[in-house]
C-alpha cells in the first residue's frame, strides 16, 4: 500500500507533520488528496527557531512533507487490514470498452 492511501485512511487522527524548511506541525488530519496535500485542524505550528501558533485549520502542499509521524497508540495492523478486505474488481464486472472517438459518438454513414 502506498504511504499517501494509507494516509488517506487517517481521518481525525492526531499526527505530526514536520516539512521541509524545518517548521513542525501538529493537528487533526481532516482529508488527505492524492498527491497527498493534507488539511489539519486544531493545529499547533511551530516555526523554526520561533514561538508556536495556535491555528483552527492549515492546508499543507504535498511536495513539502519530509516526514508525517504518527500516534503511538494507533492501530496500524488494523488500518492496513481495513484496506486489504476490500473486493478487487474481476474483469467480468468491468465494462466493455466504448467505441467513441474525441469528438463524441460515431454517426452512422448516410444513405442517399
Amino acid at each position: 500500500m502506498k504511504l499517501v492511501r494509507f494516509l488517506m485512511k487517517l481521518t481525525s487522527e492526531r499526527v505530526q507533520v514536520e516539512l521541509k524548511n524545518g517548521t513542525v506541525i501538529v493537528g487533526d488530519i481532516i482529508s488527505v488528496t492524492p498527491t497527498m496535500n493534507m488539511n489539519l485542524k486544531n493545529v499547533k505550528m511551530t516555526v523554526k527557531d520561533r514561538n508556536p501558533t495556535q491555528l483552527e485549520f492549515v492546508n499543507i502542499r504535498g511536495n513539502q512533507v519530509r516526514l508525517v509521524i504518527l500516534p503511538d497508540e494507533l492501530n496500524v495492523d488494523r488500518v492496513l487490514t481495513d484496506s486489504m478486505t476490500r473486493p478487487k474488481k474481476t474483469p467480468s464486472t468491468v465494462a466493455p470498452p466504448t467505441r467513441e472517438r474525441r469528438g463524441g459518438p460515431r454517426r452512422q454513414p448516410r444513405a442517399f
